[in-house]
């Protein structure tokens, strides 16, 4: 919910000074609607939240005092307020060139910017307005939010900090230093400055949602992760991304409490066949985790700029990737991978992120097909090279960036469709999505998802392809993709893919499983033993840990 702006006036001595000189100038007019009154009019209707007739008094205001920078700049408040932002961009502009100095235009233009994913132009205005307010907290959270968004850590970390030592105990600096800690793969510390955060401000939505994913998919900490999932639903009002969370924290209860396992027959598998994983979304969408802002904290002429909101920096951007919970699809368990992998520094454009989709960041490789990682001629001579057809790769190199923000609608309608099953509905959005960004990374994630719904496999291995092809080292893409390349009979790819995986997430249960049951196939009993027995060391809770050990009994070395 935006400020008020009668809040963020009050404190303006020189606010004050200029309200009585266009009093005294009201006073001499007599009652006609000259300019000052207009502006004194419009400024009222503003804080008081009527923004239409606010635009149509201060739009008076400027064509009589159009010289006038804070008129000019209250227009683009209004115009802001009214989700009217084409006309609060022209406005503020015309405000700067009034008076480069007026410094909350400055701010103002920032935030606008830095909602529409501009984030070059929100960095010029909003280090504009910190130079001029070196003290202004407001400033540098916005300021280091576009900065992480355009994965500046260090320029991210420099600006929260400052923040944290004018405003010690502020949750939101605490909450965009715990975010640059996940990127850097400190995801322990990063928990910690969530928690500090919360400590201040214990209904502090986006710590909470924070910590709740890194405590589910980083620290494999799920029984904590519930709580703060739970934690976070009972908030009031209910945030964005309520739904998504809601299915999150759901799928990880029944996770928690399984239904009991069927007592085994005494006839031992010859291989373990245990149900096929179903692709995991059942995290918050934007590969992630936390909602973007829902409104921009704007300020007016202010010395002091508003106290922050808690509105969150920017959203995790994690490894897993989950992005929306369907009723049908085909996804992996949610078993979270070694907290001392490398983790994904994407950020979603967003706030979605996001990104808006940054590529993949540390490992050398950026797409679905970057060398093999087992030796594919061998493989093929020990199991027949003609048992098995090979995939083709489409092999595509990434695609460049695009209109993110233009994109989000259509995103956001295929997720819903995509929810309701309407998968038909949601293909035909994502595709409208990937036209305006072709670097969309969870639209095409998700495509993969609802093509495999349809059992359009086609459409799915290139949809994943190209999501690898954005951020090679995303698990579930490559996971995802290797179970589709396993179900449409390219046993070698689904094998090369898999062990890909390992060599980023190297005690990755579900890939161990999968490659253990996939070797088991092939006959290839020495590597299917060094699988299995992985399972039981990264997973001994493993559902399918009794078949494995009976497996390994009866295949001995």
């Amino acid at each position: 919910m935006l400020p008020r702006v009668s809040m963020l006036f009050i404190k303006n001595r020189a606010g004050k000074t200029f309200i009585f000189f266009l009093a005294l100038a009201i006073l001499f007019a007599g009652c006609r609607p000259r300019g000052p009154q207009a502006l004194l009019d419009g400024k009222e209707l503003l804080e008081r939240g009527r923004y239409a007739e606010a635009i149509e008094r201060l739009k008076t205001a400027t064509s009589l005092i159009n010289t006038n920078a804070d008129a000019w700049n209250y227009l683009g408040l209004a115009y802001h307020h009214a989700g009217q932002l084409t006309n609060a961009a022209q406005a503020y502009q015309i405000a700067l060139s009034r008076n480069h100095d007026l410094t909350e235009a400055h701010y103002n233009l920032g935030c606008l910017w830095l909602e529409q994913n501009r984030l070059e132009a929100a960095k010029t205005e909003l280090t504009a307005y910190t130079l001029r307010r070196e003290n202004s907290v407001e400033g540098l959270l916005k300021l280091g939010a576009v900065q992480f968004r355009s994965r500046d850590l260090a320029g991210a970390e420099k600006s929260f900090k400052e923040a944290l030592r004018l405003s010690p105990r502020n949750p939101e600096a605490l909450n965009g230093i715990g975010l640059i800690l996940v990127q850097r793969n400190r995801t322990s510390d990063a928990a910690q400055c969530f928690n500090d955060a919360l400590t201040q401000q214990p209904d502090y939505s986006p710590a909470l949602l924070n910590l709740a994913v890194v405590s589910h998919q980083y620290l494999n900490q799920r029984p904590l992760a519930l709580q703060k999932y739970n934690q976070y639903l009972a908030l009031a009002p209910r945030g964005s991304k309520w739904d998504e969370v809601n299915s999150t924290a759901r799928a990880l209860e029944q996770e928690l409490a399984p239904p009991p396992r069927p007592i085994p027959t005494n006839a031992a598998p010859i291989a373990v066949r245990p149900p096929e994983p179903r692709i995991t979304t059942s995290t918050v969408a934007r590969a992630a985790s936390v909602p973007k802002p829902e409104s921009p904290t704007i300020s007016v002429r202010a010395t002091t700029p508003p106290p922050a909101t808690n509105h969150v920096v920017e959203p995790v951007r994690l490894p897993a990737e989950p992005t929306v919970r369907t009723a049908q699809s085909v996804s992996p368990t949610s078993t979270a991978p070694n907290s001392n992998r490398t983790v994904d520094a994407a950020t979603d454009r967003t706030v979605s992120s996001q990104r808006s989709n940054p590529p993949g960041p540390v490992h050398k490789e950026n797409s679905a097909t970057s060398g093999p990682a087992v030796n594919l001629a061998q493989l093929e001579q020990a199991v027949g090279s003609n048992t098995y057809p090979r995939y083709r790769y489409r092999s595509p190199t990434p695609p460049a960036a695009g209109n993110h923000s233009a994109a989000e609608p259509a995103y956001s309608r295929a997720v819903q469709a995509q929810n309701s099953g309407r998968y038909a509905e949601a293909i035909q959005n994502y595709q409208q999505a990937i036209q305006l960004d072709p670097a969309y990374y969870d639209a095409y994630y998700n495509l993969g998802i609802a093509a495999t719904s349809v059992t359009n496999v086609s459409q799915a291995l290139t949809a994943y392809e190209i999501a690898l092809a954005i951020r090679a080292d995303s698990l579930n893409a490559r996971y995802n993709f290797a179970l589709l390349l396993k179900q449409a009979g390219y046993v070698i790819d689904s094998v090369n893919e898999l062990e890909r995986l390992l060599v980023t997430y190297p005690d990755e249960p579900r890939a161990h499983l999968t490659l253990g049951n996939l070797y088991a196939l092939l006959r290839q009993t020495a590597r299917a033993r060094e699988h299995y027995v992985k399972v039981l060391e990264t997973d001994p809770r493993n559902p399918q840990a009794p078949n494995i050990r009976e497996w390994l009994v009866a295949n001995p070395r």
